[in-house]
């Protein structure tokens, strides 16, 4: 008799996930450390290609991650009981899709097994995105990017 192992992310609710369960969501995108503009009369978020500047713009990982908190006052610290108030996280967010009862896309690395597809697929902000460093926040309206530049299953909102 075959068993098959359900995978944590489909047994367990986002607030169950121990911290590395958690932490295995991440699918590496680093769109998520993208400089954001909301239009406060609509809701609706704009993106831009500016990124932190902790961010390794090869890796699309924190070049600071156990610290981040600290030495970067305005990172956001994702936790399973405040998903519900990250509206901005991207359509394709692993977070973001389990909270709405969604699947996992076929390029997430739980999934694919590689995590370069995420890169391959064209979602994560490998190539697409600057530093922020000098760029002074009036500038950051002259940075909006378009949904178009991510893959094909991946736009912000």
């Amino acid at each position: 008799m075959n068993h098959i192992e359900i995978p944590f992310w489909k047994k367990k609710s986002l607030i169950e996930m121990t911290r590395r369960e958690w932490e295995l969501l991440c699918d590496g995108c680093g769109r998520c450390c993208l400089e954001k503009l909301m239009d406060h009369k609509t809701g609706k978020v704009y993106y831009t290609d500016l990124a932190c500047r902790h961010l390794d713009l090869e890796t699309c990982r924190c070049k600071i991650y156990s610290n981040r908190t600290f030495l970067a006052s305005d990172c956001e610290w994702l936790i399973p009981d405040k998903i519900q108030k990250y509206r901005w996280l991207p359509k394709s967010c692993a977070y973001r899709l389990l909270m709405e009862g969604k699947e996992l896309a076929w390029w997430h690395p739980l999934i694919s097994g590689n995590p370069e597809t995420v890169h391959l697929e064209g979602i994560s902000v490998r190539g697409k995105a600057v530093s922020s460093v000098g760029i002074s926040e009036d500038e950051f309206e002259n940075h909006i990017i378009s949904d178009r530049i991510w893959g094909r299953t991946a736009g912000t909102d």
